[in-house]
């Protein structure tokens, strides 16, 4: 009975209130170092917009001076990458401390994995108490904006649409539906057999030949699937699918800028832009970088509107992730109307047997058929 009065009077009296006490008074003295902190400190962020290759890695740099005679035990700041949507593509959270009266640069490295426009930036700065748990927001939002190009793949040959408008379908296309008939003329040794215009020739009694304007080199014609991706469970997946389409347009547009070549490409969806060969590569870049898939009609509703142009085209490249039968019907049509093409299927799959026979009906129709993998970085 002795000791449980003894434990009795010394709770109740000040020294059983001491826990009590020290754990007010240590948040006490921590909301006072939080306000100290909070007015003291001071963060700059010189960042630009900036444009990468996809892979490579962006740089953010936070410069941070503590202007009080406390040290600064532990502060956080979050590192986001939106994309166009709005959404967060990817979020970091970075930690780090200041000593008193000093300044320290800080750097974060943020991996841009996938083609498009991002905006990027650090929010949600906070500083911790001295006892780790109470933190309190500094105001600062730092926001810049990342161009992300596509790569070019000059390495491979495949991705050049040179050997197409030098092949022999494509000449004679030229020869027969490029010129323009101007007259007749004597003929002159060397001059072509096709030339001679046999009926004049025989009542004038001497070999005539056709003459014609200069001739005019045909545009090859890149088109794109801007339509969304087919879906995949993984939405990374859909973002390498069409990581994969767009370096491909930019590797067939970069071979062509190299030769004599002209080149069109259509990007259609809610901002249609026409690319080609005169607006140069920095241009073409960054007008794919910036396509965001919305097209509102299937690929072979809009290969059937591409049709119009196939009279004036000496080659085709056809760049989708997806084919079916009526973009088959479509593509054969082309081919049949004159230009020599090529389609590029963007997969995972290039052994799928679902599409052997309309790859068959393809290379039957004299469509050459190349696969693409997409490559993750």
């Amino acid at each position: 009975a002795s000791d449980v009065y003894k434990r009795q009077v010394y709770t109740n009296s000040i020294f059983g209130y001491l826990p009590i006490l020290a754990t007010v008074f240590l948040h006490l003295v921590s909301l006072v170092y939080l306000l100290i902190m909070r007015k003291s400190i001071s963060i700059e962020s010189g960042h630009r917009d900036v444009e990468v290759e996809r892979g490579d890695t962006v740089r953010v740099d936070l410069g941070i001076r503590n202007k009080s005679f406390l040290v600064c035990t532990k502060a956080k700041a979050e590192i986001y990458v939106q994309d166009y949507l709005g959404e967060d593509d990817s979020r970091s959270e970075a930690t780090f401390s200041i000593d008193a009266r000093s300044e320290a640069d800080f750097g974060f490295d943020v991996h841009m994995e996938h083609l498009g426009q991002y905006t990027a930036g650090i929010r949600n700065m906070h500083i911790y108490g001295l006892l780790g748990i109470v933190r309190i927001p500094v105001p600062f939002d730092s926001v810049f904006h990342v161009l992300v190009l596509p790569q070019i793949h000059e390495e491979e040959e495949a991705l050049s649409a040179e050997s197409l408008t030098d092949s022999p379908d494509a000449s004679s296309f030229m020869e027969n539906d490029g010129f323009d008939y101007t007259g007749v003329r004597e003929y002159a040794m060397g001059d072509s057999m096709k030339k001679i215009h046999w009926k004049l020739s025989m009542r004038k009694q001497e070999l005539m030949v056709r003459r014609f304007e200069a001739p005019v080199m045909p545009d090859a014609l890149v088109l794109l699937d801007c339509s969304k991706p087919p879906r995949t469970t993984d939405e990374n997946a859909q973002a390498d699918l069409r990581d994969a389409l767009l370096e491909t347009a930019a590797s067939v547009m970069q071979q062509n800028i190299q030769t004599e070549h002209p080149a069109k490409l259509p990007i259609h969806g809610d901002h249609p832009i026409e690319l080609d060969k005169g607006m140069g590569m920095p241009v073409v870049l960054e007008a794919l970088a910036r396509a965001d898939f919305s097209a509102p009609d299937k690929f072979d509703r809009m290969l059937q509107l591409e049709m119009r142009r196939m009279r004036k085209v000496g080659c085709t490249v056809v760049i989708s992730a997806r084919l079916n039968s009526r973009m088959v019907d479509v593509m054969v049509a082309m081919r049949r109307m004159g230009p020599t093409m090529r389609l590029y299927l963007v997969t995972f799959d290039p052994d799928d047997q679902t599409k052997l026979p309309l790859i068959s009906k393809l290379q039957s129709a004299g469509i050459e058929v190349c696969y693409v993998t997409p490559v993750q970085l």
